[in-house]
């Protein structure tokens, strides 16, 4: 029930001017105040995240491998500087340490 009631919230504080509500509900100030901070940046990024889904296609084969391609140059460019970190601060840390 509960989630019911939030959907019919956001579905009628998204779709819906919050100057149109009744005026017992707010008063001018802040209809204009809850829709310029709430509703209008809400509208927007669902405006844009829409143009940016159309937007979107599919990488070909090629385009597909060269991504994957300097992700995993990437992968072995992170993980030989993390050997060498540690390399590095093996013998340290036994100075270090004396052991």
């Amino acid at each position: 029930v509960k989630a019911m009631r939030c959907r019919r919230f956001f579905f009628f504080f998204f779709f819906f001017d919050v100057q149109e509500l009744p005026p017992l509900y707010y008063s001018k100030m802040e209809k204009e105040g809850i829709n310029e901070v709430l509703i209008e940046p809400l509208r927007q990024f669902a405006k844009d995240s829409s143009h940016l889904v159309k937007k979107c296609t599919k990488p070909d084969r090629k385009e597909f491998m060269e991504i994957a391609k300097a992700t995993g140059i990437g992968f072995l460019i992170m993980g030989f500087i993390g050997f060498f970190v540690k390399l590095v601060h093996i013998p340290i840390n036994n100075i270090l340490v004396g052991n």
